[in-house]
């Protein structure tokens, strides 16, 4: 079994419903085992269109046999489940899932990048996974979450809208 954390993100319906159905389908995957999720935050988008709707974001750790393209498409059916579509680049959102950290890898292929090549620009994702792994250490920047945390914009001013769901 390996280690890894999920970014999950809806800015569209009822997005702690779409949080927690994907969740919950992320958990009922038999080579998946939920092992903690951070509380969920309320956050501007990044990017997108102009008056893109807040986001709910939280952070998933999980214990898998899949390996990380398995992985991505267990992610994807569950981003299809709640009619994720993708018209342009950071369009809203009913569902989205994306691929934190998967153990110690490190991936560099053209639709899957391991760690995610933007989480330590986002104040949004690095918040909740601070709140799990507060120690887990970026392997490219070889910082931990923590640190990156401390200096990203926005973060000091992130809590919790629930610490459960």
């Amino acid at each position: 079994m390996n280690t890894a954390y999920l970014g999950l993100g809806s800015n569209l319906g009822n997005r702690l419903a779409f949080l927690r159905g994907g969740r919950n389908i992320l958990a009922d995957s038999p080579a998946i085992e939920l092992v903690q999720a951070s509380g969920v935050y309320e956050t501007e988008a990044v990017g997108g269109p102009p008056n893109n709707p807040f986001f709910l974001n939280a952070v998933l750790e999980i214990q898998t046999s899949l390996d990380p393209r398995q992985l991505l498409e267990v992610c994807l059916a569950a981003e299809d489940e709640f009619g994720r579509s993708r018209p342009v680049r950071w369009a809203p959102r009913t569902f989205d899932v994306d691929i934190l950290f998967y153990a110690d890898q490190i991936l560099a292929e053209e639709d899957l990048i391991i760690p995610h090549p933007r989480l330590q620009e986002r104040a949004f994702v690095l918040v909740p996974l601070k709140e799990i792994a507060p120690d887990l250490r970026h392997p490219l920047l070889d910082q931990t979450i923590t640190d990156l945390a401390a200096v990203s914009p926005g973060a000091t001013e992130l809590v919790p809208l629930r610490t459960t769901w």
